[in-house]
């Protein structure tokens, strides 16, 4: 997959998945950002990032789910994450952060060393950081200590066996914090979670 970053959190990706799941997996992006109350370019970054993981196709404006994404939207949360945890895989900028991990002593990177690596990507610093622990610990690659501010590879990625259980990441500068949903026009609102648990596919950043 090509380098590249995130430029949403999970829960607006898999928030725009739901939404497509409702629509038979198959519809105009406009009529979907319609749906949202959003602009067509509010809702791009988790189109594109679903497009990256292979996850859904565009074509002449037009969003329908691989068979990877109907597999995703019909499986259990182990099933969605071990999908989502394979994809970012793939991708050059998690691939390069895995490998910096496991090279790393205790398998541990600090702020600055992920700082460092992000400043090797076109990607704005802060942005890039917060969303790329979020994916991260969304999948189970690697945890947040917030004691020592640095991410620790967790067992399913490879490195040693996770340390205690998740710590909350920061949320001053460069800091991390669990997004919400795509937000309405004006209003701040995001997708109703009474809807996303309907539909069997809530977020955990966990």
């Amino acid at each position: 997959m090509p380098t590249t970053f995130p430029k949403c959190n999970p829960t607006e990706m898999m928030g725009l998945l739901v939404l497509l799941n409702t629509h038979k997996g198959s519809e105009d992006v406009a009529l979907l950002a319609d749906d949202l109350d959003l602009e067509i370019d509010e809702i791009l970054p988790a189109l594109e990032f679903a497009e990256v993981l292979q996850l859904v196709k565009v074509v002449d404006g037009r969003a329908t789910f691989t068979d990877l994404g109907k597999k995703l939207v019909g499986g259990s949360i182990r099933d969605r994450k071990a999908i989502i945890r394979d994809q970012l895989r793939k991708t050059t900028l998690f691939r390069t952060l895995l490998r910096a991990l496991e090279s790393a002593p205790d398998h541990a990177l600090s702020a600055e060393d992920l700082g460092q690596i992000v400043s090797l990507t076109t990607a704005p610093a802060d942005e890039a950081v917060q969303n790329i622990v979020n994916w991260g610990r969304y999948a189970d690659l690697f945890r947040y200590d917030s004691d020592e501010e640095r991410l620790v590879l967790t067992h399913r990625s490879g490195g040693g066996k996770s340390g205690s259980g998740p710590s909350h990441p920061p949320t001053s500068q460069g800091g991390v914090t669990n997004g919400a949903g795509p937000a309405s026009k004006g209003s701040g609102a995001t997708t109703p979670s009474s809807e996303l648990r309907a539909a069997g596919l809530t977020c955990e950043t966990g």
